[in-house]
């Protein structure tokens, strides 16, 4: 059945649409049409002025619909995740597991392999391959060096669904990093205290991206300036960044998008309240252990997109990218961080006040 989607301020990733509409058959991309134009046999959807964007995604988040996954890594808490995150606009996620034991993580992959959703884009596993003193919120006891047979072994079980880690550069031989890119998986570098020189050497080993940037690794300094400073230098890496005003600050986010353009994008880095290995506690605005030290964020990616516009004066259509456009270049699926003729239609709808109207995921709406 042919739809048409009407009245709607459309950022395709590449430019803003205002006067056309769009049409979806079998919940495919069709084309743009003059809303004078639209067939009476079709069914038209008035969007009443709202945004309608790639859909959104989150490629570093713990929990959602009231769920942090590693404290219950099933069937029931992955459903209940991705429909909870859906509904805040996101359409696309990889679940992340902080540093755990090796038997958590394989219980994990064990549900997300066997459990597909069109939401879950896989796994990020944050750890446990870091640097003890840049562990922020994670468990010490679980820190390790990879060893190669270990790695091996949770490749080949996942069979594909460990889609990233984050690692420190400078605990990781490049043996490693080598078989991890060779199997397909994102690396970002992260949870680290490396010099500029031991990142530098990391993103020339293949490290593609940088995990929360300024949180959990060595500082920017002007006599040495950290990893910050070699994933500025780094000119085919990404970072992520926590857009909530305390992770990072307003202003570092402004600087840090004017330096690195197209390479920094959104993350939530959100959890649930917990009273398992990781005993998140909801404060006012965002989540603590019981000791105060900050271990996630309260916001969802529509909120994240808000504060980049509000507070760090990004214009809305580039905020929209950084939490499309840029993840799904980095993914590998650049089609879903667009609005393109012949895609399936993933698409986040949302109005002047960044409240979820509608998710479309492979052309199916959700919320």
């Amino acid at each position: 059945m042919l739809t048409v989607l009407t009245n709607g301020i459309f950022f395709t990733g590449k430019e803003i649409i205002k006067d056309k509409a769009l049409l979806l058959e079998d919940g495919t991309i069709k084309g743009w049409i003059d809303p004078v134009s639209i067939s009476t046999e079709a069914r038209v959807i008035n969007h009443e002025g709202h945004y309608i964007v790639p859909g959104l995604l989150d490629l570093q988040i713990y929990g959602g619909g009231g769920h942090l996954f590693s404290d219950d890594p099933s069937f029931a808490a992955l459903t209940a995740m991705a429909t909870g995150l859906i509904r805040t606009g996101t359409t696309g996620f990889l679940i992340t597991l902080a540093t755990n034991s090796i038997t958590l993580f394989e219980r994990a992959i064990d549900v997300v392999r066997d459990n597909p959703h069109p939401a879950v884009l896989g796994l990020h596993l944050e750890g446990p391959y870091i640097n003890p003193a840049k562990k922020g919120a994670h468990i010490e006891q679980y820190i390790k060096r990879p060893e190669r047979k270990e790695v091996e072994a949770l490749l080949k079980r996942a069979q594909g669904v460990i889609k990233m880690i984050t690692l420190a550069p400078e605990m990781c031989d490049p043996e490693i990093i080598r078989l991890l890119l060779d199997k397909g998986v994102i690396i970002s570098a992260g949870h680290s205290n490396a010099t500029y020189q031991e990142g530098t050497a990391g993103y020339m080993n293949g490290i593609q991206s940088t995990t929360h940037l300024f949180n959990a690794m060595s500082p920017f300094h002007h006599r040495d300036t950290g990893l910050p400073g070699a994933a500025y230098q780094a000119d085919t890496a990404y970072a992520s960044i926590i857009p909530d005003g305390i992770h990072v600050s307003f202003p570092a986010l402004s600087i840090s998008k004017k330096v690195m353009g197209d390479r920094l994008f959104l993350i939530t880095d959100a959890v649930e309240a917990s009273t398992g290995a990781y005993p998140h506690v909801r404060q006012k605005d965002r989540f603590t252990l019981p000791d105060g030290t900050l271990s996630g964020s309260a916001i969802t990616l529509l909120q994240g997109i808000h504060n980049c516009v509000q507070y760090a004066g990004i214009p809305l259509d580039e905020a929209v990218r950084m939490a499309s456009t840029y993840p799904a270049r980095l993914f590998g699926t650049p089609q879903r961080g667009e609005i393109t003729i012949g895609q399936k239609a993933d698409l986040t709808i949302f109005n002047e006040a960044f409240e979820p109207q509608h998710v479309y995921i492979n052309g199916v709406v959700y919320a």
